[in-house]
C-alpha cells in the first residue's frame, strides 16, 4: 500500500484542532438530508452530515466536532423507539456521521432521525435484509445510476420514490468531476448562482466534498436516499473519467499524483454514503466490493470494475482488431475481487445471483466495416468475462445489473456471443442514467446500428430513468422506466419496456 503525506490529503480541518474551539451555535445543519445502506438481517447503516451552508468549504463548519443523537424505531411518529444513540459528527470526516444500527428484526421496515444543535433531520425509512433462513416470495430493488448535476433535473429520484421497493442499488458516477457553470448547467436555475470554485474540476478532499454537497442539497435525490436503503458501488466520475487504478486518462500524469487525487475522491466517497466503517478508505485504497444475502431467494455481488483494473486496451475508446483484450493477463476484476467472486458465487444456494456493477457485460459491437468494441467495458477484458460466464452457466438464475452507458439495455449472456443460436446463461439488465446526457431519445441511429449487429440485445433504448427489477421465487420481471424530460421539470415517467426471464432457463422475454 502506498504511503501518501497527510498533509496532501486533508483539510486543516484536524481532530486535534477540533477540541481545542468552541462549538457556536449552527443553523439547520440537516442540509444534505439522510440516508440509509447495506441492509444486513440485524442493522442497517444510517448517515447524515452537517452542514449549514453546504456550498462552502466544510460545509460552513468550523473545525470542531458535534454530538448527534440517532433514533430507530418501528412507526414514523417515533412512539415505538427501539434504538438510539450519540454519535460525532467530526471535521476529520467532513462531519459526516455514520451509525452502524445493530439488534434490529429482519425484515422489517424502519424509521430513524438525527437531532443536532436543537435541530430535527427529516425522517428517513429503511428495510433489514430477510433472515438467513428466510423464504422471501420477492425481491424489489431498483437499477440506478449517473446523475450528472449539470445535465438535468432529478424528477426520476421523484418518481423512484413513490415505487414500491425493498432497495435502490446505484451502480456508480453518483458525482462528476468536470466543471460546473455557476448557472447550473442544463438546469439554468436563476436563483442558483454557484462559488466559482465549482467550475474547477475536482482533485482536492474539500472539492470533491463540495461537489457531494451540490448534488445531495437536491430534494428529490434527499427523497429517494429517505425512501429506501441504499446499496452503492462508485464507476469512474467519482474521481475521474475512464481512470483505471493508478492510471489516470491523462497519460502525462505521475501515478504518485493521481493516488492522491484518487485519496481524496475514495475519501470523500465513503464520507457521503452509508456505508460501513470497515469500508472507509486507507489512503488511496478502499475495500468496496462486497455480498448481501436475503434469504434464501437472492444472493448479490457487489463488484468494483475501476480500483483493480488494468490499463483499457490499445489506447481505450472504440477498437477494431485490439488482440490485446483478449490477453488472460489482463484483469477487469483483479485476481483477489475475481477469485472471491467465484468463490462466494460457485457456492451460493440462493435461487438467484445478482451481480452489481458498473459496466456492459454483453459484447456490444458498434457495427460499421470495422465491427468496433469499447475497451472500458468488459468487451476490452474477455478473459475476466469469460470465467464470469463459465460460472453463471452452472448457476441458474444469474441476473447482472449495471449502469454507466446513459442508456437502456436488455441482454441475453452467452458463453459465445457470435452464436445467437446458442442458449443464454445469464441476462444482463443495463440502466439508464437518471440525468446525465440530458433527455436522450427512444432511438438514435447509433441504438438502432447497435440492435442489427448484437442480435442478443432485445432492447436499446437512450431516454433516462431507471430499471425496477422483481426477483420472484422463480421468474425475475424488468421494468423499464424512462422519463419524457429531465432538462426542464416537471418530467414524467413511464413504462418503456418489460420483461421476464425464467431461473431455470435464462433468456429474455418480453411481458
Amino acid at each position: 500500500m502506498l504511503q501518501l503525506p497527510r498533509r496532501r490529503l486533508f483539510t486543516l480541518s484536524g481532530v486535534a484542532l477540533a477540541g481545542a474551539l468552541p462549538r457556536p451555535r449552527l443553523t439547520n445543519p440537516f442540509t444534505l438530508g439522510v440516508a440509509s445502506g447495506d441492509p444486513l438481517p440485524g442493522g442497517v447503516l444510517l448517515w447524515t452530515r452537517l452542514a449549514p451552508r453546504p456550498l462552502e468549504p466544510a460545509g460552513g463548519l468550523p473545525p470542531v466536532s458535534y454530538p448527534v443523537d440517532w433514533q430507530v424505531a418501528e412507526d414514523a411518529k417515533f412512539s415505538r423507539v427501539v434504538r438510539s444513540g450519540t454519535g460525532t459528527a467530526a471535521p476529520g470526516y467532513g462531519h459526516s456521521v455514520h451509525v452502524d444500527v445493530t439488534g434490529l428484526r429482519p425484515g422489517r421496515d424502519y424509521f430513524y432521525r438525527f437531532r443536532s444543535q436543537g435541530f430535527l433531520s427529516p425522517t428517513g425509512r429503511t428495510r433489514t435484509a430477510p433472515a438467513k433462513t428466510a423464504t422471501p416470495r420477492a425481491l424489489r430493488f431498483a437499477v440506478t445510476s449517473c446523475q450528472a448535476y449539470g445535465d438535468g433535473y432529478y424528477d426520476a429520484w421523484r418518481h423512484l420514490a413513490a415505487e414500491s421497493l425493498d432497495l435502490v442499488m446505484f451502480l456508480g458516477d453518483y458525482i462528476y468531476e468536470g466543471a460546473i457553470t455557476s448557472s447550473g448547467g442544463s438546469r439554468m436555475d436563476p436563483k442558483l448562482h454557484l462559488p466559482d470554485t465549482f467550475e474547477l474540476e475536482t482533485d482536492t478532499l474539500d472539492l470533491y466534498r463540495m461537489r457531494y454537497a451540490l448534488y445531495r442539497t437536491d430534494p428529490d435525490l434527499q427523497a429517494a436516499h429517505a425512501a429506501f436503503p441504499w446499496i452503492l458501488t462508485w464507476d469512474d466520475h467519482e474521481v475521474q473519467d475512464n481512470y483505471a487504478d493508478g492510471v489516470s486518462r491523462f497519460v502525462t500524469t505521475p501515478v504518485r499524483d493521481f493516488l492522491v487525487r484518487r485519496a481524496n475522491a475514495y475519501r470523500a466517497y465513503w464520507e457521503n454514503q452509508p456505508l460501513r466503517w470497515p469500508r472507509q478508505p486507507s489512503g488511496p485504497d478502499m475495500s468496496l466490493y462486497r455480498r448481501f444475502r436475503f434469504g434464501d431467494l437472492a444472493h448479490a455481488y457487489v463488484l468494483d470494475t475501476r480500483q483493480y483494473r488494468s490499463d483499457q486496451a490499445c489506447g481505450d475508446n472504440l477498437r477494431a482488431g485490439c488482440t490485446a483484450r483478449d490477453d488472460p493477463q489482463r484483469t477487469l476484476l483483479g485476481a483477489p475481487q475475481r477469485d472471491w467472486l467465484l468463490g462466494r458465487m460457485g457456492r451460493s444456494p440462493a435461487r438467484w445471483n445478482v451481480l452489481a456493477q458498473q459496466i456492459m457485460m454483453a459484447r456490444c459491437v458498434y457495427g460499421g466495416p470495422a465491427n468496433r468494441l469499447d475497451m472500458d467495458k468488459w468487451d476490452g477484458y474477455s478473459a475476466d468475462r469469460q470465467r464470469v460466464l463459465e460460472l453463471a452457466a452452472r448457476m441458474p438464475g444469474t441476473v447482472v445489473v449495471s449502469g454507466d452507458i446513459h442508456n437502456n439495455y436488455a441482454c441475453d449472456l452467452r458463453l459465445d456471443f457470435g452464436r445467437p443460436e446458442t442458449p443464454p446463461v445469464a441476462v444482463e439488465l443495463v440502466g439508464t442514467s437518471i440525468s446525465s446526457g440530458g433527455d436522450g431519445s427512444d432511438t438514435t441511429a447509433q441504438l438502432d446500428m447497435q440492435r442489427r449487429y448484437n442480435p442478443h440485445l432485445k432492447l436499446a433504448n437512450g431516454q433516462r430513468g431507471y430499471v425496477l427489477c422483481e426477483l420472484g421465487r422463480d421468474v425475475m420481471r424488468a421494468d423499464y422506466r424512462v422519463m419524457n424530460q429531465v432538462t426542464r421539470r416537471g418530467g414524467t415517467i413511464s413504462t418503456r419496456a418489460s420483461f421476464i426471464s425464467e431461473r431455470a432457463r435464462a433468456g429474455l422475454v418480453p411481458a
